[in-house]
């Protein structure tokens, strides 16, 4: 396939560019819940929640619905308790963002009245905004001239520009968001922004772009899209074993509450030392990823008067029945329902 040659820049004729990309979108965009809405407190969940996690799985699984039903206003979310935020977020990963979340929602209320603050400024304010997720809740919900660069946007704007400096780089960053800056469509902020990312989610997609039908290609100056956007060297993945264990005594199970950290009050798998599970058979085995950790989960049958089935800080014997209204991080839920499914104790 021969690229189209690029006849001019975006910077060139930014009139131009921005009417190729506003045409296109109108006709081709797809229709997201999030777009059908100006509420500022959905634009800001829908947007927190793609933050980590690809939009085919908010959507697929009903999350997004889900959890607007479970909290319809930023005063029901400011007055979540922990277990009933963690159990709407469940399944999403990165518990942290319902945090923020919340907290974003409180400082609306305490600071705002309850109404989101309509400028820049304010918005990088709330606890865990930042520059991209501000300029979308300005531009989506309020159609106000702001730029924001996610992975969608940088891989399209260093492919237009055929730029090859790494694109987690400190400088390629300053230059992504001045360049997004001179390219806003100060007239149709929201269309603009969500066409450049539909972009890069398209036409411009990761791996070999579809340059015949970007429409944009006149405006793109990439000789090989294909390598581009280049990235720095990416971080080691560690790989490490997890050994935990099954405990089942009278109906209940042993399980552990997380205290601070990523997983803090959530119920997982108590996890003890490979030597003290001398006795305790391996009952099932699964992978998952974690930061830059690539974990072997081993659940170990472990009979309740097994020195390792000693309750210990955290540790507590729960009911069987009570587990699908418990928040369990989805690799050690997995396991349960693994190893649980054809037990008599849940029958």
């Amino acid at each position: 396939m021969l690229k189209p040659i690029a006849r001019r820049t975006p910077l060139e004729t930014p009139a131009d560019f921005r009417a190729a990309l506003r045409d296109w979108f109108v006709k081709n965009g797809k229709d997201y819940p999030w777009r059908r809405t100006r509420d500022p407190y959905a634009v800001l969940v829908s947007e927190v929640m793609l933050q980590q996690t690809q939009i085919a799985t908010v959507l697929g699984r009903g999350f997004y619905t889900r959890f607007l039903e479970a909290f319809p206003d930023v005063g029901t979310l400011a007055a979540a308790d922990d277990d009933t935020l963690l159990k709407a977020w469940e399944g999403l990963g990165y518990y942290r963002r319902a945090r923020m979340l919340r907290e974003a929602a409180k400082a609306v209320i305490e600071g705002h009245g309850g109404e989101f603050p309509a400028e820049l400024e304010g918005l990088l304010a709330l606890p865990g905004v930042g520059r991209y997720t501000a300029g979308a809740v300005l531009s989506f919900a309020f159609d106000r001239p702001a730029p924001i660069v996610d992975g969608n946007v940088a891989r399209v704007l260093a492919r237009l520009f055929d730029r090859a400096d790494p694109v987690d780089g400190g400088p390629m960053q300053k230059w992504l968001w001045e360049t997004a800056a001179g390219l806003l469509d100060h007239d149709h902020p929201r269309i603009h922004n969500s066409a450049l990312m539909e972009l890069g989610q398209t036409c411009c997609r990761p791996g070999v772009p579809d340059c015949l039908g970007c429409p944009v290609a006149a405006f793109c100056a990439a000789r090989e899209p294909a390598a581009l956007p280049v990235k720095a060297k990416r971080q080691v993945v560690e790989k490490i074993d997890e050994h935990a264990i099954c405990a089942i005594s009278g109906g209940r199970i042993l399980l552990t509450r997380q205290g601070r950290g990523r997983r803090e009050g959530m119920w997982r798998l108590p996890v003890r030392e490979k030597a003290e599970l001398a006795g305790c058979p391996l009952l099932h085995r699964r992978k998952y990823g974690i930061t830059r950790y690539q974990v072997t989960l081993h659940l170990h049958d472990c009979a309740a008067v097994h020195p390792a089935a000693t309750a210990r800080e955290g540790d507590a014997w729960v009911e069987l029945r009570e587990l699908p209204d418990l928040v369990i991080p989805p690799a050690d839920r997995a396991a349960l329902e693994a190893v649980l499914e054809d037990r008599e104790e849940i029958a």
